[in-house]
């Protein structure tokens, strides 16, 4: 999955990147949790690859709600278009009127936040600074 920005995380198994809008604004906080191997799903995965998804998982959805202030985390797995795994992580923000709650409903809402491309460099930054200051966290 094309990701844009910097790198997020990265280690033996798993790398973290903020989703590309092709050049177009995108929901800033989009982020994908993509398992370097190739594995259709989450059951596909081995043990070490579940350990390193999940605290990674976990560890970047902290760092979204700490960092960016985001209030709820939704996380899905889809794999229709490729049969490799990648886990999508979307923040919601306060503010967002409860009618947009949901992974994909929050972008219908006319005021999400609907970034560029240094805005998403900006995020990989701070997030990136977080995952690597909280190591064991």
């Amino acid at each position: 999955m094309k990701t844009a920005g910097s790198t997020i995380f990265e280690d033996d198994f798993i790398s973290i990147g903020h989703i590309d809008g092709n050049g177009n604004p995108v929901y800033l906080g989009h982020l994908v949790i993509d398992l370097k191997r190739h594995a259709p799903g989450l059951g596909d995965m081995n043990p070490a690859e579940a350990s390193a998804f999940g605290v990674a998982m976990s560890k970047v959805s902290r760092a979204l709600m700490e960092v960016e202030k985001a209030e709820h985390i939704y996380s899905f797995v889809t794999g229709h278009a490729v049969p490799h795994l990648h886990m999508h992580i979307v923040p919601r923000y306060p503010g967002t009127p409860e009618k947009y709650w949901g992974p994909s409903a929050v972008y219908d809402w006319e005021e999400a936040p609907m970034r560029n491309i240094s805005d998403v460099q900006s995020l990989c930054d701070r997030l990136k600074k977080y995952m690597d200051t909280h190591q064991h966290a």
